[in-house]
């Protein structure tokens, strides 16, 4: 049994098969603990429970933000994107035309500009 704090710093240099490997055996101890303690363990049990729930937590994120890196590796240059991968903004934002879609001019917009183009003014406006 482990029972010492797992620093998140060592985690992420570690390949996924040791991590589900130190996953499960943090599950299995907080198994027996939780058992310890239902039959009448010390209170110091509580804190070694907590200890272990918080480091399940740190080693299940490092698992779950190197499975995100995978996928934005695999999704890169594709034309969708999984919707939790896009990024989120605002959802105003999200439904803008995009720069293309709002720079597009209309066949009737271009002969109003070449025909009726701004006017030019020689002369100066007085201030």
């Amino acid at each position: 049994m482990s029972t010492a704090k797992v620093k998140a710093g060592t985690l992420w240099g570690k390949s996924k098969d040791d991590l589900k490997k130190q996953l499960d055996d943090l599950k299995s101890e907080l198994g027996q603990l939780r058992v310890q303690k239902i039959a009448g363990g010390a209170a110091s049990k509580l804190t070694k429970i907590h200890d272990l729930r918080k480091s399940i937590a740190r080693v299940l994120t490092v698992i779950n933000a190197n499975q995100r890196t995978q996928l934005r590796l695999y999704y890169k240059g594709k034309k969708y994107l999984p919707l939790d991968l896009r990024p989120k903004q605002t959802r105003a934002i999200r439904r803008r035309l995009t720069k293309k879609e709002a720079s597009i001019v209309t066949e009737k917009q271009k002969k109003k500009q070449m025909h009726f183009p701004q006017r030019k003014y020689a002369v100066k406006a007085e201030a």
